[in-house]
């Protein structure tokens, strides 16, 4: 995400809590009879800055939503499949959701017990799953679903606009309109199905396998058959402008854009083959199946988004830095996710430096420009960008721009051929993964053959400003 003084916070949790009792059956498979032997999964990863967000006990595979909505009365009629493997025997497991109301919920076809309590659902199956076992649930609920404001009067979530919605989740407004493990350590595929009323149409990630119109409703079905992290989730509902084309190398785009910006952005939109074939070359193999784009107006977001396969923009922030930067987070950020948010750094210093790259490639404006620049910005070190004190800081400048720069430093300290090394095989490394800032270190260390230590000490976890820009 470009914006650089986003702060994210999901908002607290209600004190009231719903009990629903929905009466058992025969479990299916994964299930075990004769009495408890499991325990409840966590509720929550204990997350360095969201504690509360993702549950533990298990892993999901696959996602299957289907969501109808009505723009008109603002509501959502939708089920979940969650297809799970337990990594504990569990007597019961969460979901994190906020808003809208859950009518029912199965464990493998049974009808389980469900407990709210603010945006965690409990859910206790009849009988226990063994550890090791794939299990699926399928939730019905309905409702209005929420806009989360952030700190700063932005929003994520669902975020209505003039004609439909818009459906973003960066850090925790997936939550807003499905159930699931919303941390970005669990990682699944999706198939997202989208029925809207007739002369709208719905976009979400991945392909679009199907598009069928009947009883004034059009349905649509998207595939992302490479696993993502939820926050990459997106949904967009309204009247678009689209375009079909493929890259040189043959990887199939889709943009789509409200009719009010299309004609404004079409020319941008256009040169997405060309950028990331710039990309590839630069970063490597491209981790997904399909690219493009959605453009919205002026104030239905106020931010740009990387939602995978399928980045997000503003009109008003639609141009080439912005989308060299969207599209870069497709290697750095979606096919390697970060282990916790404290890891945010490695997006976005990554996706930052693609800029860096891109006028030095195209503009004749080496990344030492780019690199001296931040230097020399104060607020670029309020914080080292491995350690943002709080989860509003998870968006501020030091973890772009000075994460950046020890990019650059890294670049300087072990040299081009090196470095475009590490460039294009970090992603390989942790291909549709997750990897922490200690991950990365190694990594780097390991390709350059030499110790760093010193080099992350003062850039990366050093607290003050170093005197000189050619510090080690």
């Amino acid at each position: 995400m470009r914006q650089h003084s986003r702060a994210r916070i999901v908002p607290a949790a209600a004190a009231a809590v719903l009990l629903v009792s929905l009466v058992g059956c025969t479990g299916g498979d994964g299930a075990h009879g004769g009495g408890v032997h499991g325990t409840p999964g966590a509720a929550g990863l204990r997350d360095p800055y969201f504690p509360r967000l993702g549950n533990g006990g298990y892993d999901v595979r696959h996602y299957a939503l289907s969501l109808d909505y009505d723009p008109a009365r603002d509501r959502l009629d939708a089920t979940a499949e969650i297809t799970a493997r337990a990594t504990q025997d569990l007597s019961a497991f969460n979901l994190d959701l906020a808003g809208l109301t859950v009518r029912r919920a199965t464990v493998d076809g049974a009808a389980a017990a469900v407990n709210r309590a603010g945006n965690e659902l409990t859910l206790r199956p009849r009988d226990d799953i063994d550890e090791g076992s794939t299990f699926r649930v399928v939730v019905t609920y309905d409702g209005t679903p929420e806009k989360i404001n952030d700190a700063d009067g932005s929003g994520e979530g669902w975020l209505k606009t003039a004609d439909g919605a818009l459906a973003l989740g960066e850090p925790a407004g997936s939550l807003a309109w499905f159930p699931g493990n919303h941390h970005p350590s669990d990682k699944a595929t999706y198939d997202i199905t989208l029925t809207v009323p007739e002369g709208l149409r719905g976009f979400s990630n991945g392909e679009r396998t199907s598009e069928r119109t009947a009883g004034g409703r059009t349905t649509s079905v998207w595939h992302s058959a490479q696993p993502m992290a939820s926050y990459l989730a997106m949904v967009a509902v309204g009247r678009y402008t689209t375009t079909a084309t493929t890259t040189p190398s043959g990887i199939p785009v889709l943009t789509a854009a409200d009719p009010s910006v299309a004609a404004g952005s079409a020319a941008l939109l256009g040169r997405i083959p060309e950028l990331l074939d710039w990309e590839q070359e630069n970063f490597g193999p491209y981790p997904f199946s399909s690219t493009g784009a959605i453009v919205e107006p002026d104030g239905d977001v106020d931010y740009a988004l990387e939602t995978q396969t399928r980045p997000v923009f503003p009109h008003g922030a639609f141009d080439v830095p912005t989308l060299v930067h969207e599209l870069a987070h497709q290697w750095y950020g979606n096919s390697v996710s970060p282990a916790t948010w404290r890891d945010m750094w490695l997006n976005e210093s990554f996706a930052t430096y693609a800029e860096w790259l891109y006028a030095e490639d195209f503009e004749d404006t080496p990344a030492q420009r780019g690199f001296e620049k931040a230097f020399a910005d104060e607020a670029n070190w309020a914080f080292p960008p491995a350690d943002p004190p709080t989860a509003r800081d998870l968006f501020a400048p030091p973890v772009y721009q000075r994460g950046a720069m020890v990019l650059h430093r890294l670049r300087q300290t072990v040299g081009d051929d090196t470095f475009y090394e590490i460039l294009a095989g970090w992603p390989v490394e942790h291909w549709h993964g997750n990897a922490s800032t200690e991950d990365f270190t190694a990594y780097a260390e390991d390709v350059a053959g030499e110790d760093l230590s010193e080099l992350w000490d003062v850039w990366l976890y050093g607290d003050d400003k170093p005197d000189s820009p050619d510090a080690p």
